[in-house]
């Protein structure tokens, strides 16, 4: 055999959201800072990301994260996201399932019942809170970045659709939040091909009329994903939603909660004064499963409010993996086609 670079990675899921977790094979990254490291990736290094989530080794709705050491000496590991498009300064169900696979491989060691621990994002410091037992992580809490509501009721014209009211909110990256009635959605596994093109034509239209930038870090800026929301369907459970990310050539839904997308709803509930801190807030995801968010406290991101959101949810290991590169290999950065992507 003639195969070169290697890189061992765990697969997972959160809530149903895959998300695979570079283990080996992948040195450090330039960067004084977890987000100097996401630039030079994106910048300089982004085959590994097209190689992990494209076909033939990825496919549309796979997420992949990078560990890393820390920058910050506070943290114990940090970690890179990387999605289909783009590099996201955080996100919920990819935190959970490296949070999973650190603990239940033995790469940080894991106490029972709980294990306290810090992780650093691109977006910033994560304090985390991992219930487990018998060696099983049960479930994950983390104090997330602060959230924030950038538009609230604000008019988008769109294409196909007409003019709809929308938020747009900031949980770790940018959401517009659309009502699912407003497009006749239910948000019920059997339209995801309609949420998910619905869903693209809104965020497109919102990161050309919307503007949203980061009062801390102007680098992230920009409407990045789509939410629908919609009134809860079971008892227990306060909201649902569904996801849409993009994938270049179309979206595909996010098969959790959205664990950032849970914490830009929340702050734009706060923001109306329809939800308090300290209360939980269940929001159930496009296969019925949970993820739990709290606002902590109040606080303020460039002089604006803000508030402090934890998000709490589980994951399962998959599979664990080694990919390589054959030299002839005609798809080194992988492919997409129009069937699936």
């Amino acid at each position: 055999m003639r195969l070169s670079s290697l890189i061992t990675a765990v697969d997972a899921h959160a809530g149903g959201e895959p998300g695979r977790v570079i283990t080996g094979g992948v040195r450090d990254i330039p960067g004084r800072t977890m987000f100097e490291k996401r630039l030079y990736l994106e910048q300089h290094a982004d085959w590994l990301r097209k190689r992990m989530l494209r076909e033939p080794r990825g496919y549309p709705g796979l997420c992949c994260n990078i560990l890393l050491p820390p920058t910050d000496s506070a943290a114990d590991a940090g970690f890179v996201i990387m999605e289909q498009t783009e590099y996201p300064p955080m996100s919920g169900s990819n935190t959970i399932c490296v949070v999973t696979v650190l603990l239940e491989t033995g790469i940080l060691p894991a106490h029972e019942p709980l294990t306290e621990l810090v992780l650093e994002a691109p977006a910033g410091l994560l304090r985390v809170r991992a219930t487990v037992a018998d060696g099983k992580v049960v479930s994950v809490q983390f104090e997330n970045v602060p959230a924030f509501a950038v538009h609230l009721d604000a008019p988008l014209e769109v294409a196909q659709i007409g003019t709809i009211r929308v938020d747009v909110a900031y949980g770790g990256m940018f959401y517009v939040i659309a009502p699912a009635e407003a497009v006749g959605l239910r948000l019920t596994p059997d339209e995801g091909r309609d949420i998910a093109r619905l869903g693209e034509l809104i965020r497109t239209a919102a990161r050309e009329q919307l503007p949203a930038q980061h009062p801390d870090n102007p680098a992230i800026s920009g409407v990045s994903i789509a939410q629908f929301s919609a009134p809860a369907t079971r008892p227990g459970v306060a909201m649902r939603n569904a996801v849409v990310i993009s994938t270049g050539t179309g979206g595909v839904l996010d098969r959790s909660a959205c664990g950032t997308g849970t914490c830009a709803r929340m702050a734009t509930l706060y923001a109306r004064g329809q939800l308090g801190l300290g209360e939980d807030f269940c929001h159930e995801g496009i296969l019925g499963t949970v993820f739990t968010g709290r606002l902590l406290r109040e606080t303020r991101v460039g002089g604006s409010p803000a508030v402090v959101p934890s998000l709490s949810g589980q994951a399962w290991i998959t599979g664990l993996s080694q990919y390589v590169l054959d030299p002839d290999d005609p798809f080194p950065e992988g492919f997409t086609v129009g069937d699936l992507w």
